[in-house]
């Protein structure tokens, strides 16, 4: 039995997570963290679903990682290393859903992971992890005469863009053709571009209402177009997904792994 820290738990995702979390006969509610403005704290945290769970809601950090084995975390990349730090020194392992972190920070996770076990993934439902396997293999098959573009959708409240998952499938893709996104990436057009160039990968936006997640990678070619589509209709998908990765993690003592290691598709090198 793993006890579970759930990091961000007032928000849309932590909310999933808790529920999930409490569900999960295999897991234990260890903790439920939140900011010091947030207006849940010292409230138990299964109080929203109907199954309290005698764990309140708490900014205390340090408490909730004595005697923890892997905190949840889906916040902002600020909070996100605060907590990764803290994870470190406690020897805790740590699941990473939290998007929009700058190459340094990224940095900084690979650091950790050499002495606590982590899954960093910008995503976490298997078939999210299943669509980029699928990117790879369609990017190698279509290497001439496609051109790729990818388009995302999400709610009006995420602040970053493109999401992190459609820049894990940008990547996927450009490392299939031998290349690296930083170098053939264009995430915006405007007024007189010109033809396209075809070496590069596009990216789109939207961002309304409610949608949890929508990605579709277009391979367009002449006569034909080949759309590789995934369309999240709740967040439950990431809260099982990521309690998936925290399951992965219970015999690990460090390292640094994704959802295609926690599913099993790391593609042979």
């Amino acid at each position: 039995m793993q006890n579970i820290i759930i990091a961000g738990s007032s928000g849309r995702m932590g909310h999933s997570l808790l529920e999930a979390t409490i569900q999960d006969p295999d897991l234990t509610l260890h903790a439920a963290l939140d900011r010091a403005d947030c207006p849940q704290l010292g409230r138990d945290a299964g109080e929203l679903f109907g199954a309290p769970c005698a764990v309140k809601i708490s900014t205390d950090l340090a408490t909730a990682l004595t005697g923890a084995h892997v905190l949840i975390d889906f916040t902002r990349p600020e909070p996100s290393l605060i907590y990764l730090e803290a994870c470190r020194l406690a020897g805790v392992g740590m699941v990473i859903g939290t998007t929009g972190f700058t190459p340094a920070q990224r940095e900084v996770i690979k650091i950790a992971a050499q002495d606590i076990p982590v899954v960093f993934a910008p995503n976490m439902s298997v078939g999210v992890t299943l669509l980029i396997n699928l990117v790879q293999s369609a990017a190698k098959v279509l290497a001439t005469g496609y051109d790729i573009e990818i388009i995302e959708a999400h709610h009006r409240h995420k602040v970053d863009a493109p999401s992190g998952t459609a820049l894990r499938l940008g990547e996927a893709a450009a490392a299939a053709l031998g290349h690296d996104l930083s170098s053939c990436a264009i995430y915006g057009r405007e007024g007189v571009t010109g033809e396209r160039d075809p070496s590069t990968i596009g990216f789109a936006t939207v961002r309304g209402g409610d949608i949890v997640g929508d990605h579709t990678v277009l391979f367009a070619g002449i006569g034909e177009r080949v759309e590789l589509t995934h369309k999240a209709s709740s967040r439950g998908t990431f809260a099982l997904g990521a309690l998936r990765a925290a399951k992965f993690l219970a015999d690990k003592k460090s390292g640094l792994y994704d959802m295609q290691d926690v599913l099993g598709l790391r593609p042979s090198a």
